[in-house]
């Protein structure tokens, strides 16, 4: 099984960890990332109040790439990125008008053909038998609080691949593997403060504060996120928050792809799990023959 990869900025810089876990799952499961070539930045949070064009013609020209290239699914592990290929590709496919226009922008042909999936996506395309049959480590010890944020189901006309209020398909994968994520937790799809990190320091402490302090009411002993922006906000941010609060958390962040590596028995290191801010600690895992 082969996909498409575009990294994005964030993999590339800030968030390499997560670039790091992520190859490490696919190479253990022996599924082929083939990275887009001259790919460039979506357009994040910014094109889109400055300027509708740039907005729709950044994401657009990696679509023509990938259309060009043959690249049928293309995997987006940053939900802003994957968030804006999947928008300007359903408008491409509406609009013959905007194909034609982008096309003479990007100097290439695009018609929003390819699929784009998220870091869910791909772990639900590999399937969860294949996942479990390769598993090596029960994660029996991890109570983890799945954190969707804003953007992995919303817009829900554009993502439809989970509820965009109440998602469940963390939970599902990570039960299979062992773990028992927390129920009922009131925070799973509010936003964290995102890029608001550099703006405004303060409202990212609040909301990632009400986040943390939830999951942790609720039982959790460690965050699971698919997205490199609400990784930083509640890792890095925490011990501002646990200040600020007088609070001790002491809630380590995942990406979903550091539990299923944990799970399939890829080291810590090979993870990046020691590039975290706030340290993982040894939970309860059970190998596979005693199980």
């Amino acid at each position: 099984m082969d996909f498409g990869y575009y990294p994005g900025c964030a993999l590339h810089g800030s968030s390499y960890d997560y670039d790091k876990s992520v190859r490490a799952c696919m190479n253990h499961l022996q599924i082929g990332l083939h990275e887009l070539d001259d790919w460039i930045c979506c357009g994040a949070t910014a094109a889109h109040n400055i300027n509708k064009k740039l907005a729709v013609a950044l994401p657009a020209r990696n679509l023509a790439i990938a259309e060009r290239d043959g690249i049928e699914q293309l995997f987006a592990p940053c939900p802003m990125c994957s968030m804006e290929l999947i928008k300007v590709g359903n408008e491409l496919k509406n609009s013959e008008t905007l194909r034609n226009e982008m096309s003479q922008i990007v100097e290439n042909t695009v018609a929003g053909k390819t699929e784009i999936v998220n870091l869910i996506q791909i772990f639900q395309k590999i399937g969860l038998e294949k996942l479990t049959e390769a598993v090596t480590k029960k994660l029996d010890g991890y109570k983890p609080a799945c954190y969707y944020g804003c953007l992995l189901t919303r817009p829900p006309k554009d993502l439809k691949f989970d509820d965009c209020e109440q998602p469940s398909s963390m939970e599902i994968l990570l039960r299979a593997l062992g773990a028992e994520p927390v129920d009922n937790w009131n925070y799973k799809t509010e936003c964290c403060g995102a890029g608001l990190t550099l703006a405004d320091d303060s409202i990212v402490t609040d909301l990632s504060g009400k986040i943390l302090r939830n999951a942790k009411k609720h039982g959790a002993n460690c965050m699971v996120v698919a997205c490199p922006m609400c990784h930083v906000n509640l890792d890095m941010k925490q011990p501002a928050i646990e200040k600020k609060y007088k609070e001790q958390l002491d809630l380590p962040v995942y990406y979903l792809s550091d539990l299923v590596g944990i799970a399939l028995g890829i080291s810590e290191k090979e993870l990046c799990l020691d590039k975290h801010f706030v340290k993982t600690k040894p939970h309860k895992v059970t190998s596979k023959n005693e199980y």
